[in-house]
Parts: structure tokens; C-alpha cells; sequence
């Protein structure tokens, strides 16, 4: 029973000195850049969104994909993927398209409810997650708030 003691003492000693060289990632920001219309019929509309990642990190960010659901008062009225890999460098930015499937008839709802309403502005959240080509960080979740004026 005492040789376990040493053991158990090594080993945490051995995870405490990988936690100290673990890499620190913070979180990538993402802003819309372009919106355009790729096509769709009356109740669903395509758009080509063009994003801009930002890596605050000081190491390549190697993207394997990305999703992102956009909802608005608490319903989602959009969402897409993008599923094709590319790598933002360190401390820089990358532009990147993905294809938004809307619910325009819920969209133009919201809009109608808030015009009767009489505000300023529609609060929206942008939330999705970001699947990465990393060792230790497999995926690394966003979310975003806003208002659009009206």
C-alpha cells in the first residue's frame, strides 16, 4: 500500500506540470462582413454569408468547420454549415462563406410584431460552434448579441 503513494503523488505532480504548459486559447470573434440573396421561394430564403474570424491567439487556428443558428426574440429564424477547412493565422483574420437557410416567414413576423410595437430595434443572438483541428480543443462555442435597426 505505501508504493502507491509515491505513484499517486507522481502522477498528479505529472498533471499539474501539463496543465501549466497547456495551451490558452481565447475565443475567436465573428462578424458579419456581407449578406447576399443566393435564392429560395416565398417561406425559405438562401444567402450567401460572408464571416470574418478573428484569432486573438498567437497560433495558427486551424477550422474544420462551423454552424451557426441566428434567433431572433428567442426563435431561430436561421441557421447554416460550412463544412470546408481553412486555418486563420495567428493574431489575424479570415474571411469565409457559409449558405444561411431563413424562415423569412417567421423573420417577417418578428419584424411585423416589433413594428406594432413600436421599437427601435430587434435584439437577435448569433450562437453556434466551431470545430477545430486542434489536439486539446476539439470544438470552441460563440455567441454573439445584437440589436438591428429597424
Amino acid at each position: 500500500m505505501l508504493p502507491r503513494v509515491p505513484v499517486l503523488f507522481a502522477f498528479a505532480l505529472l498533471l499539474a506540470a501539463c496543465a501549466a504548459f497547456a495551451p490558452k486559447f481565447e475565443r475567436p470573434t465573428l462578424t458579419v462582413v456581407s449578406i447576399n440573396l443566393a435564392g429560395g421561394n416565398l417561406l425559405q430564403q438562401n444567402f450567401r454569408v460572408t464571416l470574418r474570424i478573428h484569432n486573438p491567439n498567437d497560433r495558427t487556428l486551424p477550422v474544420k468547420g462551423l454552424t451557426a443558428d441566428l434567433r431572433v426574440s428567442g426563435d431561430e429564424i436561421a441557421s447554416g454549415t460550412m463544412d470546408h477547412p481553412f486555418t486563420v493565422s495567428a493574431l489575424g483574420d479570415t474571411d469565409f462563406d457559409i449558405t444561411i437557410k431563413a424562415n423569412m416567414a417567421l423573420a417577417l413576423l418578428k419584424l411585423q410584431q416589433h413594428g406594432d410595437n413600436r421599437a427601435d430595434g430587434i435584439a437577435y443572438d448569433l450562437a453556434g460552434e466551431i470545430a477545430l483541428d486542434l489536439p486539446f480543443f476539439r470544438t470552441m462555442t460563440f455567441h454573439q448579441t445584437g440589436s438591428l435597426n429597424l
